[in-house]
């Protein structure tokens, strides 16, 4: 059997620290802050290889608020379902900026039923690329921030779509 290497490497955004991995098929999963696996061994920057070095730009870009198209970056897809799959890709078609709900997400994949949007719910709660995977534009039907599982919970959901100036989000607070 053909063991794979992960590789993982540090990065600092606007978010704060991040981390991504990665094998020789693409990238594995994105750290968000506070994840307690950031301080695992890291390769240094200078290191990574061209794809994981355009992933940590764009990320960091995307996460100081400015235009960065994502959908290119190459994810290892291995042991996801096609279900998954699917979700992840028409996630990454939302624009930054933009956010979409659940509902709309499974339209989009042509389920019209009750349950797509479940589903679409069910697989980003267990998407290990976010920011490529931009699952913070994934809104509930009423508009409001629902079911962020990544470090920070909610305020991370909230400060992604600020730090993108989302509609609703993109204003500057005085106090925050």
């Amino acid at each position: 059997m053909n063991m794979m290497t992960i590789s993982m490497a540090t990065f600092e955004t606007e978010l704060g620290r991040c981390g991504v991995r990665w094998s020789d098929a693409g990238i594995t999963g994105v750290l968000l802050p506070g994840s307690r696996s950031l301080d695992g061994p890291a390769v240094p920057l200078a290191d990574v290889p061209p794809f994981v070095r355009g992933a940590i730009d764009g990320m960091t870009a995307a996460m100081a608020g400015e235009p960065a198209d994502l959908r290119d970056i190459p994810l290892d897809l291995t042991g996801i379902d096609e279900l998954r799959q699917a979700v992840y890709a028409a996630t990454r078609d939302i624009p930054a900026g933009s956010t979409r709900t659940y509902g709309e997400v499974a339209r989009s994949m042509d389920r019209t039923d009750y349950e797509g949007a479940r589903d679409v719910g069910a697989a980003l709660a267990k998407n290990p690329f976010p920011i490529i995977v931009p699952c913070h534009r994934v809104l509930a039907a009423n508009g409001a921030l629902h079911g962020f599982s990544a470090p920070g919970g909610l305020a991370t959901k909230r400060r992604m779509l600020e730090l993108e100036g989302a509609p609703g989000y993109g204003q500057r607070v005085l106090f925050g």
